[in-house]
């Protein structure tokens, strides 16, 4: 019996959603199954490229097995004219900063049918597309009033012009779609078309947490929670009473006091999680300095345009 195929978008995912024998046998949905190798929800997503993944609590992770192989549907009567659903947006996922942190969704729940206002809105924001004029910093990094959280204007005047947002000539030997980051100089740039880059000023780790090698963006987030890893809190223990105990454990919420800002980007070497991210910032003058605990920090307005201009899957080389 050929296999039923329900086709969803959310959060920029094309959904194939499996039906198995125990299904058709009347054992229930296979969301609760997780069978065939397939992530918690029974569930197989694929993404605009093709690329096939599984879901673990609220992970999405690549998918090794064998492909599926889907079969056409019979001959139905056809559908009433609906207008064309937009074009799928770059994959981005929830991640955590602790691995161990548990899914968010209770295991054999259904998934939800519908968004949240809150989670409506973060795939908005996940569609915002960048401003291909001119830089103006006035504009760049004035006050965003139309993303899921306002952010403020951050005051430019005060930072030194070297880690400003800038358009640059770039004849280096990293292919269009590359980030660089370059810890001693506290910049990272976007490798582009034609010759040219984008460059922006970043908080690098300080001495005993930085961190360089070539990795991928694995996925992104708008407005993030934040879950730190526990050799964090044990590190810091007054971090325990800024955090509060989510649906995934100890964490803060995505928001204005998230320190991961408007945006993140998970960096991944093949299938593993290397925990360090490029995301924004509650300390937008910290920029050009070396003061997190590894991650690479922007100004809130450059996350939000470094975000918008990034594929999943694009290439990141951290300088040594």
């Amino acid at each position: 019996m050929s296999a039923p195929i329900r086709r969803l978008f959310l959060a920029g995912f094309t959904v194939l959603a499996l039906a198995s024998t125990a299904h058709a046998q009347g054992r229930g949905p296979v969301a609760e199954s997780g069978i065939d190798g397939f992530g918690d929800d029974g569930q197989l997503y694929q993404d605009q490229n093709g690329a096939f993944y599984v879901r673990r609590g609220d992970r999405y992770l690549p998918y090794t097995g064998r492909p599926p192989v889907v079969r056409a549907a019979p001959q139905a009567a056809p559908a009433p004219q609906v207008a064309p659903a937009p074009q799928a947006a770059p994959v981005y996922a929830p991640e955590y900063d602790d691995p161990t942190a548990p899914p968010r969704r209770a295991a054999g729940s259904p998934p939800a049918e519908g968004l949240s206002p809150i989670e409506a809105a973060k795939a908005k924001a996940v569609l915002r597309t960048p401003d291909e004029g001119p830089i103006d910093y006035a504009k760049a990094y004035g006050p965003v009033q139309d993303d899921v959280f306002p952010v403020q204007a951050f005051n430019y005047k005060k930072m030194s012009p070297a880690f400003l947002r800038q358009e640059i000539a770039y004849n280096g030997p990293y292919e269009p779609g590359t980030i660089i980051v370059d810890p001693r100089a506290h910049q990272l740039t976007l490798v582009e078309q034609g010759g040219r880059a984008r460059r922006y000023g970043v908080g690098v780790g300080k001495q005993g947490f930085s961190w360089s090698g070539t990795a991928t963006v694995n996925s992104k987030q708008a407005w993030p929670d934040w879950y730190p890893p526990k050799e964090m809190i044990a590190r810091s223990p007054k971090l325990a009473s800024e955090v509060d105990k989510l649906q995934s454990g100890l964490g803060v919420e995505g928001g204005l006091r998230n320190p991961l800002g408007a945006r993140a980007m998970y960096l991944w070497q093949g299938n593993k999680d290397t925990l360090f991210r490029i995301h924004g910032t509650l300390e937008p003058f910290s920029i050009g300095k070396s003061v997190s605990s590894g991650c690479i920090r922007m100004i809130n307005q450059d996350a939000i345009d470094l975000f918008s201009r990034v594929n999943v899957g694009s290439k990141v080389v951290v300088l040594n």
